[in-house]
């Protein structure tokens, strides 16, 4: 018995008909703490945490909360022992109030008539405690995300919660709202909450937790301190191989490959003055730091962003990109990097967001779609793409993230791109679902696409690019060619991104810039 436990696991294990879920899982939750569990799709996390909170009930094992032993059979029974549950669903009543949904099974009513100005003093009592600024009469159908993941929060410490369960909590939530909530995570914790914190973003758990758990195919690999771990460790962990081997082998591109698309001179607002060429079936990666001008130069040349000189040329002829319309149609084609916000309708079915650029392309003679041309390019692209499940009716926000970015790819390949900007691609899907995308990209070039490939995570450049652009203050710093073993270097590609004389100084101890 370990005596700073609240939650004790011993020798847990559950399996759905021929699914072994978990595996005699042995794991203390230390009172207090911020406890990530990590792991790929189906590893088992999110089954652990629904045993914890009573939603499923285990077939071996024992489960002790402050080293008494519980036998859940709802997740009333684990309610009452002040164990909440926060879905990656935002699970609250969106035509009632704000205040109704903090205080939801915790009304206060005398002779069955709700008494507001006592449930309005309490919801005062907790926006002070978690320093929230709510309107409690304030629809919640009408907040942004951010502001409803505060109404759960509130709601769970309405009921007294000493462990809140937090399922993929910024799975849905902007970087800007990411960023709101992981404050509002330590301020629970400083206020003597724990959290068990069920994410596949690795840097948001190196971040916010104390502690972290890898799983994998329902067992645990190992808990160990967040600070004795990196961003590699923990992948290697979970998939129990190195992270380079989830590269595929890329194709080197022919020695006198095309140039498809030529940039001259290309100056716009905020970046300077950039000259670039990009050959058919290759792979150029684009690195640099945040806000250094790679997703502006990259919207720039899909005709998003107005450009004020230069010349822009596709398989050597001058186009006019001055819409994404005239990018679409010369061929230019870009996966932007945030898919809730710039690449799908999250509303609307998966056949909608595959065909809706390219209605051209499926439209008929008298102007009419041809639901047959569309429905067969869809069904090649959902078995091409992997996408589980394949049905086109399907909402697409009823997908998994990794699926989601699935489509978004589908969307782009609807037609055969000459030039393909793919940027972040493998933002917010699992760390599993990674490979798929990579073979995609790989497969991309191996056809003859010449693909300018952005990212914020340096391993994806080095293990997919054949070459890297290095931005840096708008502008483009370096080149950098693969050595004779294929691989970039990265401490060329580091440096180039801070300036040689910024790493230098750091080095000395000075202050980087």
């Amino acid at each position: 018995m370990n005596p700073t436990a609240l939650v004790e696991i011993r020798r847990v294990s559950l399996s759905f008909v021929a699914v072994q879920a978990l595996r005699d899982i042995d794991l203390f939750i230390n009172q207090g703490d911020i406890h990530a569990l990590v792991g790929e799709n189906g590893a088992g996390k999110s089954t652990l945490g629904k045993v914890i909170s009573g939603i499923e009930r285990p077939d071996d094992g024992d489960l002790l909360i402050n080293g008494e032993l519980r036998q859940y059979t709802h997740p009333r029974d684990a309610l009452r022992d002040g164990i909440t549950t926060i879905t990656q669903e935002i699970a609250l009543l969106n035509n009632q109030s704000v205040l109704h949904n903090v205080l939801l099974g915790q009304e206060i009513c005398r002779a069955g008539v709700l008494q507001r100005g006592r449930m309005l003093a309490e919801f005062e009592r907790l926006v002070e405690l978690t320093g929230f600024s709510l309107d409690p009469d304030e629809k919640v159908g009408n907040l942004h995300m951010a502001d409803q993941r505060k109404v759960e929060v509130l709601q769970a410490v309405a009921r007294d919660s000493r462990l809140i369960i937090m399922d993929e909590p910024t799975a849905m939530l902007a970087d800007d709202e990411t960023r709101v909530f992981l404050d509002i995570v330590r301020n629970l914790q400083r206020s003597g909450h724990t959290i068990i914190y069920i994410s596949h973003f690795l840097e948001e758990v190196l971040e916010l937790a104390d502690v972290v758990t890898v799983m994998r195919n329902g067992r645990i690999v190992r808990t160990a301190p967040t600070a004795e771990e990196t961003t590699h460790s923990l992948v290697e962990a979970m998939l129990g191989r190195s992270m380079l081997e989830m590269y595929p082998t890329r194709q080197a591109p022919a020695p006198d490959a095309a140039v498809l698309l030529e940039v001259r001179g290309l100056e716009a607002q905020g970046l300077g003055r950039i000259d670039l060429q990009l050959r058919a079936g290759e792979i150029t990666g684009l690195a640099g730091l945040v806000g250094s001008g790679r997703s502006r130069l990259a919207r720039t040349l899909f005709g998003a962003l107005e450009r004020d000189a230069g010349e822009i040329l596709v398989r050597g002829e001058a186009v006019q990109l001055n819409s994404t319309s005239d990018a679409i149609q010369a061929g230019v084609f870009m996966l932007p990097e945030s898919r809730k916000e710039q690449g799908l309708l999250l509303k609307q079915s998966i056949r909608s967001n595959l065909s809706l650029p390219h209605m051209d392309s499926v439209v008929g003679r008298v102007g009419v779609i041809s639901r047959t041309r569309e429905s067969n390019r869809i069904g090649q692209l959902l078995k091409l793409l992997n996408v589980v499940p394949p049905e086109p009716r399907l909402i697409v926000n009823r997908l998994s993230g990794g699926n989601q970015q699935k489509v978004l790819f589908g969307k782009w390949l609807f037609e055969q791109p000459t030039v393909f900007i793919v940027d972040e691609p493998t933002r917010g899907i699992d760390i599993g679902a990674r490979r798929a995308i990579y073979e995609l990209v790989v497969e991309l070039a191996a056809q003859g696409v010449a693909i300018l490939l952005i990212s914020s995570e340096i391993e994806e450049i080095i293990g997919l690019a054949h070459r890297s652009l290095v931005m840096r203050l708008g502008s483009i710093v370096a080149e950098i060619e693969a050595g004779e073993d294929g691989r970039l270097d990265e401490q060329a590609i580091m440096q180039a991104a801070f300036g040689a004389e910024t790493l230098q100084r750091a080095a000395a101890g000075g202050e980087a810039t």
